[in-house]
């Protein structure tokens, strides 16, 4: 009878982990974890880019084994009817074991004839792959609570603003007070001004005169003016 193969609800499953191993590398396990640490935490494709321009001899191999836990990603996800976007993987786990010497044994020179001998070891390079989110680093964790706080302070801003607005508008109240009483004490001015309307015509009138009587003055100056030129 044919089996079927199972049915995966795609809604629950969020995420997606693959892990590849390359085992028997030759090569100190010290200088594969220089390389193997620059790619930890980070996108499978920024790690990619990262290995390719490590000048390491142990970067080409780590790198092989990064795109193995991709296909392995994509090859689970076919399996379980799940589509994934291989850019979305990210690196969560990568270490480098120390392996056997498996009879890598040399010997080095040393002083006075002597012989140091030396054993060259094996390492086992490990990466797990992983869809699910990435976990918020420290300064994200600070941006966030700082915009928290920006935001809980704008509230709080905008409950004073209508203290200070009262407050504002009694002080434009006081003033208007002031004035009030101003126009109320400087009544008295305006009844002069009246007296001094009614005065007015009396000072036109005297003004007039003197006016008239400066011409007739004029006037008799040129006949006498005109009499002594007569005489002459």
């Amino acid at each position: 009878m044919r089996r079927l193969r199972p049915f995966v609800n795609i809604s629950l499953i969020n995420d997606m982990e693959a892990i590849a191993k390359t085992k028997y590398l030759k090569g100190s396990p010290r200088k594969a974890r220089l390389v193997i640490d620059l790619i930890r935490g980070e996108n499978v494709s920024r790690a990619l880019s990262i290995l390719r321009f490590t000048d390491k001899r142990a970067a080409d191999p780590i790198s092989r084994c990064l795109n193995s836990a991709i296909a392995n990603a994509t090859y689970k996800a076919e399996q379980l009817n799940i589509a994934i976007d291989p850019d979305d993987l990210w690196v969560k786990t990568c270490f480098v074991d120390m392996g056997p010497t498996k009879n890598r044994r040399r010997m080095r020179p040393a002083p006075q004839g002597r012989a140091y001998r030396e054993q060259r070891h094996y390492c086992h390079i490990t990466i797990e792959v992983t869809s699910d989110d990435k976990p918020k680093t420290e300064k994200e964790l600070k941006a966030e609570a700082a915009k928290s706080k920006k935001a809980e302070a704008k509230p709080k801003a905008k409950a004073a603003a209508p203290k200070k607005e009262a407050k504002t508008k009694a002080e434009e109240v006081k003033p208007v007070e002031e004035v009030v009483v101003e126009a109320v004490e400087e009544t008295p001015v305006a009844e002069n001004t009246v007296d001094q309307a009614a005065e007015a015509p009396e000072i036109v009138e005297a003004a007039a005169e003197e006016v008239s009587g400066g011409e007739t003055t004029t006037e008799e100056a040129t006949d006498q003016s005109d009499s002594e030129e007569a005489d002459k």
